[in-house]
């Protein structure tokens, strides 16, 4: 039986892409293990899914100044110690890697013992933990065609992401009841990430009586921003965060309202859900869901805000525009040609490792 560690972590977007893997992995006989940082998202999710899990130290390399700067490296080292005891231990035939800084120390190990590691670049360009990883990668799969220039050619490979197979088995009747709505209604899904955004929050609560004159809201805000005042109110849900509940409560939508973070608007678009992209500012980020958006935007996948225009109007115009013209929405996602990622990443693990 050959074996894998698979690794990512700090959001739910460099995890869910590991998982999608989960069932090829267990179908090709693999013998899966998962290394998370100590108290990550990851570690719950993986758990969840049956997975023995390998917790490790793990710091943040910022760009701008902050006093964790200067202690963030020693847990990095230690990682990268703890990164390689846990291999030596395993001896895996592959690493794959979705992101996250508590990769950084477990490719790096992977180089070190001679064991093939696989990295997965969701956006458009390349986040600092996978550059600092790419060096000791063999392989780096990708998910835009513009990426393949940034990437070192022989190792790059256009995958797309690998999405979880059990999205496309949602139920509609099956939302409604969690949520406590009418199935026949209209639907918005708003998604804020992992984490929730204050911002989307703000202007979807402020715009909810007007919203809810067409439409049914499910808006999943993130941990510790519910508003209770509102838990009455006829045809809205809230939810800090779901897990198997998300396919149901795509299946329920007609319309999703989301930021533009890599994984998630590639299952948007294999979902073919019409959809209204809100990406991170260049202030809280390097800008990668602005330039993830902007792609989506031009070949007409998505309606864009940026986080600077976004206000009760703009999204109300959005909507307005969005529901009016769902059908070229829908035509434009069903014309892209979208690779089978799971098949294609399989491939490459399998090898690598020798499979």
């Amino acid at each position: 039986m050959k074996k894998i560690v698979l690794t990512g972590g700090g959001t739910a977007g460099h995890v869910t892409p590991n998982i999608a893997l989960l069932p090829s992995l267990a179908e090709a006989g693999f013998d899966v293990h998962y290394i998370g940082s100590y108290d990550g998202i990851e570690r719950k999710l993986i758990e969840d899914a049956g997975i023995p899990y390998y917790g490790i130290s793990s710091g943040k390399l910022r760009r701008y100044f902050d006093l964790k700067n200067f202690s963030d490296p020693f847990r990095v080292i230690k990682g990268l110690k703890e990164a390689n005891h846990i291999l030596k231990k395993l001896q895996p035939d592959v690493v794959f890697s979705k992101g996250g800084f508590v990769t950084v120390p477990v490719v790096m190990a992977a180089k070190k013992n001679k064991i093939p590691a696989i990295i997965h670049e969701s956006d458009m360009t390349p986040g600092l933990a996978n550059k600092l990883c790419i060096p000791s990668a063999a392989k780096v799969c990708c998910n835009f065609q513009e990426t393949l220039n940034l990437l070192p050619e022989g190792k790059a490979v256009l995958t797309g992401t690998p999405i979880r197979s059990e999205l496309f088995e949602g139920n509609a009747s099956r939302a409604a009841q969690f949520c406590g709505l009418e199935a026949p209604e209209p639907t918005i899904l708003v998604i804020g990430g992992s984490s929730g955004s204050m911002v989307i929050n703000k202007i979807v609560r402020e715009s909810l009586d007007e919203i809810l004159k067409n439409f049914q809201v499910i808006h999943l805000c993130g941990k510790g921003n519910l508003d209770e005042s509102l838990n009455e109110k006829k045809g809205y849900a809230q939810f800090e965060y779901v897990s198997k509940e998300l396919r149901d409560l795509f299946a329920l939508s007609d319309l999703v309202i989301s930021r533009a973070g890599a994984n998630a608007i590639c299952e948007l678009l294999a979902l073919k859900k019409p959809n209204i992209l809100i990406p991170l500012s260049m202030a809280a980020s390097r800008g990668d869901q602005i330039l993830n958006a902007k792609s989506f935007k031009k070949n007409g996948f998505s309606y864009v805000i940026e986080e600077e225009e976004l206000s009760t109007t703009s999204l109300l115009n959005a909507i307005r525009d969005v529901s009016t013209h769902k059908g070229q929405y829908i035509n434009a996602m069903n014309e892209c040609e979208q690779a089978d990622s799971v098949s294609i990443i399989m491939k490459l693990i399998k090898e690598l490792a020798g499979a």
